[in-house]
């Protein structure tokens, strides 16, 4: 039976070292792993290092590393565990990787260049860990969650999802702008809301709701109505905007103040038994002026109020909001820009629809006039969801 010493000189006997001097220069230009435990990479790291704390290496390594021919350089505290490591990658099928000799310690000690680097506390650990165990995910996605500011129009339909799956993401700035009461029959629907809290302003019921299920959030309040004297300013600084507006004037007010701003515009709408998704994304896909040029007269617009609407519809239609959302901060997979997608309820099918952009759209094609931010309430009358 082999002692540990034979096993770790077996195992150097096949991997390749180097001293921390010898490798420093490859910082940025190379993958660093961190293979120590997380209270040791807290303290400090390789700067741009990625984590995989040695006990998970086996099943998790292809998710943060998926490019086997890439080199990658592995370190510990002091240069056991990465021998380790190292051995196990080449098992993996890993064609160039090397072991720090020394490891962490003795970079210190040579003076190198090394980061606190930031991290989740424990609590944020547990509360994310279903987001830390996707590869496409993990501690630098779920950062980029939290640093994330999301601008829900409404909170009502189709906000009250979309804005309670991105709280419960991690989202960590949420800005909610309604400016209605809370009514016995928006609970059908709004979920955001509930009986206790009828007569309410819905911005300070959906913030109580909010920031009681996490309380890593940062909720903004807009008791306002969206106008072309503030739009500007309320959206300013944020990274993705939720529509979950009911009405042509302020669709048009959002798409020409979010093409000004380069927000990405993730937009529903429902009607009875049938949904819509889609994202406009200024200049990288079509914008909501492409899509609809001229609305529609109001008497062939209904309202939900008017026409009614199924209550989990908006359900299914504002998830799937907020999934795009989430995925346009994350950089993940196909986005809906360029893309629509339409839900039947009563069939419960998806299709989805091309839309390409307009180059005589008079808000984002070639040669369209500067954008002017206007009112636009002789359009169409507004109609309440």
């Amino acid at each position: 039976m082999s002692t540990p010493r034979e096993l770790l000189n077996a195992a150097k006997a096949e991997i390749k070292e180097a001293e921390p001097a010898d490798v420093a220069d490859l910082v940025g230009a190379t993958t660093f792993l961190d293979v120590r435990e997380p209270d040791e990479y807290e303290q400090g790291a390789v700067p741009g290092a990625i984590h995989l704390p040695r006990g998970h290496l086996e099943f998790q390594v292809e998710g943060k590393l998926p490019d086997k021919e890439a080199p990658v350089i592995v370190y510990c505290a002091g240069g056991v565990r990465s021998a380790f490591a190292a051995k196990t990658l080449q098992d993996l099928g890993y064609k160039d990787v090397t072991s720090v000799i020394g490891g962490f310690n003795k970079w210190k000690d040579s003076g190198l260049v090394w980061t606190t680097p930031r991290t989740l506390t424990p609590a944020q650990r547990n509360r994310y860990q279903r987001h830390l165990l996707l590869p496409e995910v993990g501690e630098k996605g779920q950062q980029k969650l939290l640093d994330a500011k999301v601008l829900m129009l409404g909170a009502g339909g189709l906000g009250s999802p979309s804005a309670l799956y991105l709280a419960a993401a991690g989202v960590g700035h949420l800005g909610i702008i309604d400016m209605d009461v809370v009514d016995e029959s928006n609970l059908q629907r709004q979920i955001l809301h509930n009986l206790d809290r009828v007569g309410m302003r819905k911005v300070d019921s959906a913030k109580v709701a909010l920031t009681g299920m996490n309380p890593d959030l940062d909720v903004t309040t807009y008791d306002t109505r969206l106008g072309a004297d503030n739009i500007l300013d309320i959206i300013d600084g944020y990274d993705v905007i939720v529509d979950g507006t009911d009405n042509f004037p302020t669709r048009y007010l959002v798409n020409d103040a979010a093409l000004l701003k380069k927000i990405p515009v993730v937009h529903g709408s429902i009607f009875r038994f049938e949904g819509q998704v889609t994202i406009f994304d200024p200049y990288n896909g079509p914008c909501y002026r492409c899509l609809i040029p001229e609305p529609p007269p109001a008497e062939l617009a209904p309202s939900c109020a008017e026409a009614g609407v199924l209550g989990v519809l908006p359900g299914i239609v504002g998830s799937i909001q907020a999934l795009e959302a989430l995925k346009l901060i994350l950089g993940l997979g196909e986005s809906l820009v360029g893309r629509l997608l339409a839900f039947d309820a009563l069939e419960e099918s998806f299709r989805t629809f091309k839309v390409r952009r307009d180059p005589k759209c008079p808000a984002c094609g070639e040669g369209a006039p500067p954008i002017v931010i206007a009112e636009y309430d002789d359009l169409c009358m507004p109609h309440g969801r």
